[in-house]
């Protein structure tokens, strides 16, 4: 009965083997490579539209800062110089923005929070469920022993009815070895909704310690502005305008860059699976003109003259050479590095006890003898302006509140959260701001 269905399996497998092979494998090489080449040029016209976003994201801001500019030219009669109420006028407007986003990404996590709740009760309860089924079972078979099969064995009436008895043993085992499986699945499954949970706490622990900084940086500044102009409140309420109109474009502009990064992945994707196809029929070709070869060589009975041609799978990139001191980009993206796993600490500024999302920049930049200001919003406001689609390893990449270093590859390092401590992240999993260059 087993031998039946061992070969009924394997002629099952053949059938669909013969049913699902790709027919990407059964082109040439030179298909696949014209294959590539227009997923490639695909790829980089999504880029290129990303980077024209990139470009109308820089105008918008910079059309931001000349309506401010102008919102503030009736301070020319107390004294006061534009560029002064200029510069005044756009911190508050930057504030009010990053604050505004800080909270939205509080409210996306708390709801984050409920779902992941929802899940990790839904997968504990499960556990448990399987867990006290596989103990009942454990105990029952404890009790009872192997005995009972033998005595299931032992009352078979002849060979037929012995070897039904055995298929029914063997399924019994089966199903405890499923269900083992379903339980060590269901713990796998709750262990993992519980890590993002906590994960996603972590997350909201930061944005609210983030937000109660950004809100004292802000009084700080309307406080002194409050004093120095009589039509302080007129100001502010046009502020507040701008900032919800700035909002809103960063938002847009964020949400767009991020529908391109997907496609760009996906078609990222799609090269990578075409290089590996090409790349193992060029293996196949080159397989079979060994394999005819060898045997043009046995028929001549001859020495085989042919030199071996250079692998084109030789392509090793290699390591990139260390760090030799200096303070470029490239060596304090790699120094900052060296921190991952680092614990974070509210205020803190140490790169190996613990540091907060500023204190970690401001520390990693000392450490090469470069000044940079302590605060996430200072950070966000100094050095120079670079588009995201320029940015370079090294740079500080500013998200309303939170600050990470850029180390290419659309990858941050940062200081993120009390649970996750410094960490690697996308450089896209918040809205950005604006993206600074220090050296």
């Amino acid at each position: 009965m087993k031998k039946g269905y061992f070969f009924s399996a394997i002629a099952l497998s053949l059938v669909l083997s013969m049913l699902v092979v790709d027919p990407v494998w059964a082109t040439t090489s030179t298909d696949l490579q014209q294959k590539q080449n227009k997923l490639e040029q695909e790829e980089q016209a999504l880029k290129n539209q990303k980077k024209e976003l990139e470009k109308k994201k820089n105008e918008s801001q910079k059309n931001l800062n000349n309506a401010n500019g102008k919102v503030n030219s009736i301070a020319a009669d107390q004294g006061k110089t534009k560029a002064a109420m200029d510069e005044t006028s756009n911190a508050i407007v930057s504030m009010l923005a990053d604050i505004d986003l800080i909270k939205e990404e509080i409210e996306k996590t708390e709801e984050q929070i409920k779902i992941k709740t929802a899940e990790y009760e839904e997968a504990k309860k499960k556990e448990e469920t399987l867990y006290e089924a596989m103990v009942q079972r454990i105990k029952f078979l404890y009790e009872q022993g192997e005995s009972s099969y033998i005595q299931i064995l032992l009352t078979a009436a002849d060979y037929s009815d012995a070897l039904n008895k055995a298929q029914f043993i063997e399924q019994i085992y089966e199903y405890d070895r499923e269900k083992l499986a379903e339980y060590v699945e269901a713990k796998t499954a709750a262990d993992k909704a519980k890590a993002q949970l906590e994960e996603e706490k972590g997350q909201l622990e930061t944005s609210k310690y983030e937000m109660e900084e950004e809100q004292k940086q802000m009084e700080e500044v309307l406080s002194q502005y409050k004093a120095q102009y009589s039509d302080y409140e007129v100001k502010l309420a046009k502020a507040k305008q701008d900032a919800a109109i700035y909002t809103a474009q960063i938002k847009s502009q964020q949400a767009d860059m991020a529908s391109l990064q997907k496609q760009i992945a996906s078609k990222q994707n799609e090269v990578n699976e075409t290089k590996k196809a090409a790349q193992a029929a060029r293996e196949a070709e080159e397989a079979e003109r060994k394999r005819r070869s060898e045997e043009e060589s046995k028929k001549s009975n001859s020495e085989s003259g042919g030199g071996s041609s250079p692998s084109e799978g030789s392509k090793n990139s290699s390591p990139p050479p260390a760090p030799s001191g200096g303070g470029s980009g490239s060596n304090i993206a790699s120094y900052a590095c060296q921190f991952v796993g680092n614990p974070y600490v509210s205020g803190g500024t140490s790169l190996t006890n613990g540091a907060d999302c500023s204190g970690f920049v401001y520390s990693v930049y000392k450490a090469f003898g470069i000044s940079v200001p302590r605060t996430s919003w200072e950070q966000g406001n100094y050095g120079t302006e670079v588009s995201y689609s320029d940015a370079q390893p090294g740079d500080v990449i500013y998200y309303g509140g939170h600050v990470g270093i850029y180390i290419g590859g659309g990858q941050i390092v940062h200081a993120s959260t009390q649970k996750t401590g410094i960490k690697y992240s996308s450089a896209m999993y918040r809205p950005i701001i604006c993206v600074r260059r220090f050296v």
